[in-house]
């Protein structure tokens, strides 16, 4: 076993039934982030390229924009119903740690800088589900329980 599938196995066996509504909760605040993105995608654009974000210029900026929303959408919907939860989770934390290091960092790091401290917190979510699992009350683990009857 590498140590990868060890840590996995690990999370498999020791998920506490309540982290499930952490993470149907994640799901959701993911997905309506990804809502407030695709509805408004000129803030987002505006604001990666006045932070000169890995110099984007308006079109990488605009389409960085629309793949961030659709990745926030799915991967959010993919969370909170536990379908390929650790997948969704992989492909949202670049997007986080992005998020906190290089976007809302700028706008500096105190207590009033509720966006920095929401992307903390998300970002500190998704590597714990990435180490858990989708726990109990999943489809991951109904497809589990489906398999071996």
């Amino acid at each position: 076993m590498t140590v990868i599938q060890k840590i996995e196995h690990w999370g498999d066996h020791h998920h506490a039934k309540w982290l499930d509504i952490i993470r149907v909760a994640l799901g959701i605040l993911i997905f309506s982030k990804g809502i407030a993105i695709v509805s408004n995608t000129s803030s987002l654009q505006d604001l990666l390229l006045q932070n000169n974000v890995f110099g984007f210029s308006g079109m990488m900026a605009s389409l960085a924009v629309h793949i961030i929303g659709f990745v926030h959408l799915v991967g959010g919907i993919l969370i909170a119903i536990g379908l390929v939860t650790r997948f969704a989770v992989v492909i949202q934390i670049p997007i986080l740690l992005c998020a906190v290091f290089f976007v809302n960092i700028a706008n500096g790091f105190s207590a009033l800088n509720s966006e920095l401290w929401l992307s903390v917190i998300v970002l500190l979510l998704l590597v714990l589900f990435w180490v858990v699992g989708s726990g109990p009350y999943s489809v991951d683990e109904q497809m589990k329980k489906g398999v071996r009857r």
